[in-house]
């Protein structure tokens, strides 16, 4: 998409926040229009996150006119909303190739532009990494500032308010700007948004709010009074309760999308000392109608028609392994009450949407708590019920302590259900899940099954699900199946692989779904194939029968290949003194860039012309 000049008048004169401070602020809201405007048509062209930069204009076009960037350090929390940033940062038209191969990085990323801060795509880290560059900043004594954005959403997660209390302690100066619209990806949940949102829905406290708690200049005895009153509600309704008893300076809540007023409180607030907190309201979706009625389908887009405001439906042949998973989830508790699904703030993402809703009483969101997840699961499972925790592959770092310590240890028959294993693709570096066959298959008393289509991975789920004597774990890919015919659900044999096919010499030891393509590659070289299924236990006598009677194994994996799949074969085979050629094929020892799965795999040579091009240049030495 080229930039027209014409159609943005004002943005054409913004390449960088140095040009945004010369203007006059009289121009900041056609600033804001046309920079709502310049993202709803590229990212309709392009695909990419969406809802969470219109709500957001106001609030970076502010940020970046009173804070003097890059000097100044603004720290974005996970980056959804960071769009509007990154097209006022130098990156104005590149805007079009954000998540595409060799594009935008999907989020904030340091090596990407000096205005990016922290490389984020996780959740709830901005006040901690903020705090640090604050406390480096006093250090450095050259007057530098620090903000750190995070949604009302991100403050579900534990981590942030470990910060906020460290900040309280210490000290330091720093503006925390809660960007509250209600929304994360899905809506928010739990005791603190529920508070937020009566607070909100009064009249009385928003009024009280907009004469006393925004930075007066000054205290006439109007003013003090209304400051008064609402320090008396302190302990009633307000959350400043909250965010004081943790040693901040709260302030608000105000519109976050009067750029005129959020530019004048900043000002005021940017030489404050000690920690400050701003609390401001805005809408996701803000400006763009369809959006703001559906901002969770507007969250993150395909391309579309901006003018129709609809959605193109995916016309996929085969169902995807998140609907698999939330069907099997449906049967499951149609049959047993005491299954219990857990999910950390990723309904739709993770397909558990119908069985939210026809099983209530079975499905808990805990919100982004990734650690609280995972713990809430072991203590279900203590209590006698049979606890399914849905979660994605780069999400489960996050609770590593827990699945260890309070899982593992105590042998609870937890029931991971690993979405987004392997390449997932445009998300990039952040969300690749590369790590977790080698981050499980250390673990004591876990069981780790890889399906290679959407059959094995019911079979699977229903295997974990009855699986007492420990913790399992079902790891399988984004995307759709192949279009296997599903079969009754039955219980397999733990640790069992399966010959798909007999052939000479070479014998492909596959782990998960990247079977199709080492069945081509079977065939043309004549070798024989095996679905692993197991990653732990792994079939042991399999593999040692393999290593007999074949000259070379290849092991076959969407993984890193350090720790994976692979090692464990490798760890066999020497143990029991088979010294076989082994080649471990997976993910590189390097974090994987943005692409679609497709691009991905064959730039890491994981489709079936690579992996033949693999074996057969390692055979060739």
């Amino acid at each position: 998409m080229s930039f027209n000049i014409v159609r943005y008048p004002t943005l054409a004169l913004v390449e960088n926040p140095s040009q945004l401070r010369l203007l006059p602020k009289e121009s900041l809201l056609k600033l804001c229009n046309e920079l709502r405007q310049y993202l709803l048509d590229s990212v309709s062209q392009s695909s990419g996150h969406f809802a969470s930069g219109l709500g957001a204009v106001e609030l970076t076009v502010a940020l970046h006119y009173v804070y003097h960037t890059p000097f100044d350090r603004l720290v974005w929390d996970i980056g959804h909303q960071a769009y509007p940033h990154k097209i006022l940062t130098g990156r104005r038209d590149a805007i079009s190739t954000i998540r595409q191969k060799n594009g935008l990085h999907p989020f904030p990323c340091r090596t990407e532009s000096i205005y990016d801060v922290l490389s984020v795509g996780h959740s709830s880290t901005s006040i901690s990494a903020g705090l640090g560059i604050a406390v480096a900043a006093e250090r450095e004594g050259e007057g530098r500032r620090t903000v750190c954005v995070i949604g009302d959403g991100a403050l579900t997660a534990g981590m942030a308010f470990e910060a906020m209390n460290h900040a309280g302690d210490i000290n330091s100066d720093i503006l925390v700007v809660l960007n509250d619209n209600a929304m994360s990806i899905s809506e928010n949940v739990g005791a603190l948004n529920n508070h937020l949102a009566q607070l909100l829905s009064s009249k009385f406290y928003t009024a009280l709010c907009a004469g006393g708690r925004k930075v007066l200049p000054s205290f006439t005895p109007i003013e003090e009074l209304v400051e008064c009153t609402a320090e008396r509600l302190n302990g009633i309704m307000i959350p400043s309760t909250l965010f004081e008893g943790l040693g901040f300076n709260y302030i608000g809540p105000i519109d976050g999308h009067d750029v005129y007023n959020l530019t004048t409180i900043l000002n005021n607030m940017r030489n404050l000392k000690g920690p400050q907190l701003l609390h401001i309201i805005t809408k996701k979706g803000r400006g763009y109608a369809p959006a703001e009625k559906d901002p969770i389908s507007f969250h993150a887009v395909p391309k579309f028609n901006p003018i129709s405001g609809k959605l193109p439906k995916s016309v996929n042949r085969f169902p995807s392994y998140s609907k698999i998973f939330g069907d099997w989830l449906c049967e499951m508790a149609a049959k047993d009450s005491a299954l219990m699904a857990i999910t950390p703030a990723m309904r739709e993402g993770s397909g558990m949407v119908q069985f939210s809703r026809d099983y209530p009483q079975q499905y808990f969101d805990v919100a982004i708590a990734e650690q609280h997840a995972i713990t809430f699961a072991s203590g279900l499972a203590i209590g006698g019920y049979k606890p399914v925790v849905a979660i994605y592959s780069t999400f489960l770092q996050r609770a590593y302590d827990q699945l260890i310590h309070d899982v593992a240890i105590q042998a609870l028959p937890v029931m991971f259900a690993i979405d987004r294993g392997g390449i997932v693709g445009s998300d990039g570096q952040t969300h690749q899940g590369a790590f977790d066959l080698s981050f499980l298959r250390c673990i004591p008393t876990m069981i780790i099954m890889t399906p290679s289509d959407e059959d094995e991975c019911r079979q699977m789920l229903y295997t974990g699900y009855h699986y007492n004597d420990g913790p399992s774990a079902v790891r399988y890919p984004r995307g759709t199946g192949i279009g296997v015919t599903l079969q009754p659900l039955n219980v397999l044999m733990i640790g069992k692989g399966i010959v798909r096919r007999i052939g000479k010499n070479i014998a492909i030891l596959n782990f998960g779904t990247l079977l199709q393509e080492a069945a081509q590659v079977a065939e043309v070289l004549n070798a024989t194939l095996v679905d692993m299924r197991f990653v732990k236990p792994l079939d042991e006598k399999l593999v040692l029968e393999m290593a007999t009677s074949h000259n070379v194994l290849v092991t076959l994996e969407e993984n890193t290949i350090i720790g994976g799949a692979g090692s464990g074969v490798n760890e066999l085979l020497i143990s029991s003194s088979r010294l076989v050629p082994v080649l471990n094929i997976g993910l590189p020892d390097n974090f994987v860039p943005q692409g679609t799965q497709e691009e991905v795999r064959a730039d890491l040579s994981l489709d079936a012309v690579g992996i033949q091009d693999q074996i057969e240049s390692w055979l060739a030495l």
